[in-house]
């Protein structure tokens, strides 16, 4: 008895075991379709869970973004030095690891390196850069032979650059070799705060250190004529010295100024920095008036009103950094301004098709010519 009900439970078992019974193939269909649909469903649910991923983290760093964008206009309000620093950019120093000492190792062999003291902890680096007539004679020479040279028949012109980098920057290094070449004496130096000079940068102080400089020169030049030329940021220091120099009745010979702008508010409006900010709402006082807070105008088209002494503006069209029309701007205003009326202002575009842009009208084969026209004979030399 107890044989048989074991059997019967075996076989109970492997019936419960067995598959069940085919209707016509149906039943086995369905069963075999169920892993497959959820195989299926589970592959659907990963390209989608890593879309969602995907779209979750691009609109966090879109927020992020944003809130960057909106955050930087309040930072730059609550701390001017931001905007400072932005328009001096004196903390770039490019190109780098070039010892200002030595300026032969920028091909300048005609070069001598000095410091000046304008003021109580405040020396500036200065390049005085011989006609090129006089390079056989400079070399190995100290700098009271070069001194000394400024004396002899040749103009002087004194450059001050602009923004970022320092004096032995590739282009303002090209246009020393190029004006050398046309019989200049090219004098040019760091303002405090740039390259090796010591001091904190303002435009009090650049204004200053430029002003130490022309009379450091005029103390050596005798009667040769001293050019003043400046370069994008460098002619705001410009005009503010011609202008002091003006009222105190000991104007330069000529005035040159290459991609001026007029004003910093107008040249910050424009520049290229400013496109992401520029429909900002509250642009003006978010950003603006923090350069005007900082003690920094360079007003460029208030200077040229008080400026008597021949002038000459360089500008390329196709300057993205000083828009072409502030040159031009500025141009319009001095020509018209009552204290040129007994001097030459002449101003010379070049055209977009050359590629001179911010800093490279130095290539220009007419500068030559220009000069020459502008400032005197092709000589340049200066009878007494």
């Amino acid at each position: 008895m107890r044989k048989r009900n074991e059997s019967v439970t075996v076989e109970h078992e492997r019936a419960a075991a067995a598959p069940a019974p085919l209707d016509k193939g149906c039943s086995l269909r369905h069963s075999l379709r169920l892993p497959a649909a959820a195989a299926a469903a589970t592959g659907m649910k990963r390209p989608l869970g890593r879309r969602h991923g995907l779209w979750f983290r691009l609109r966090k760093l879109i927020i992020w973004l944003l809130g960057v964008y909106i955050a930087i206009p309040f930072l730059v309000k609550l701390c001017p030095a931001i905007q400072a620093k932005l328009v001096f950019l004196n903390f770039v120093r490019v190109p780098y690891f070039i010892d200002l000492k030595r300026p032969q190792d920028q091909g300048l062999n005609h070069t001598c390196n000095y410091y000046l003291q304008p003021e109580e902890d405040v020396t500036i680096g200065v390049w005085h850069t011989v006609p090129a007539a006089l390079w056989k004679n400079a070399r190995g020479k100290d700098q009271l032979w070069f001194e000394d040279a400024l004396g002899s028949n040749h103009p002087v012109i004194l450059y001050l650059h602009g923004n970022a980098g320092t004096r032995g920057g590739d282009h303002r290094v090209e246009l020393y070799k190029v004006l050398s070449s046309l019989g200049y004496h090219v004098v040019t130096f760091d303002y405090r705060g740039w390259g090796d000079s010591i001091g904190s940068p303002s435009e009090r102080g650049m204004t200053y250190d430029a002003l130490h400089v022309f009379d450091w020169i005029k103390a050596r030049s005798g009667d040769n004529p001293v050019y003043i030329w400046g370069h994008s940021l460098g002619t705001g220091v410009a005009t503010n010295l011609v202008r002091r120099l003006c009222e105190r009745e000991t104007p330069p010979d000529a005035l040159i100024l290459e991609s001026p702008f007029t004003n910093i508010r107008e040249e910050a409006r424009s520049h290229p920095f400013s496109v992401i900010y520029r429909y900002f709402p509250g642009f003006d006082w978010f950003f603006l008036d923090p350069i005007t807070t900082s003690g920094i105008k360079f007003a460029n088209d208030e200077n040229v009103k008080y400026i008597s002494c021949s002038l000459l503006i360089l500008h390329a069209e196709d300057d993205p950094v000083v828009p072409f029309h502030l040159g031009k701007k500025l141009y319009n205003i001095a020509a018209t301004s009552r204290s040129f009326r007994d001097y030459k202002v002449q101003f010379v575009p070049f055209h977009t098709d050359l590629g001179y842009r911010h800093k490279y009208i130095y290539r220009s084969p007419e500068l030559p010519r220009i000069l020459r026209e502008f400032l005197g004979k092709s000589e340049h030399e200066h009878h007494h």
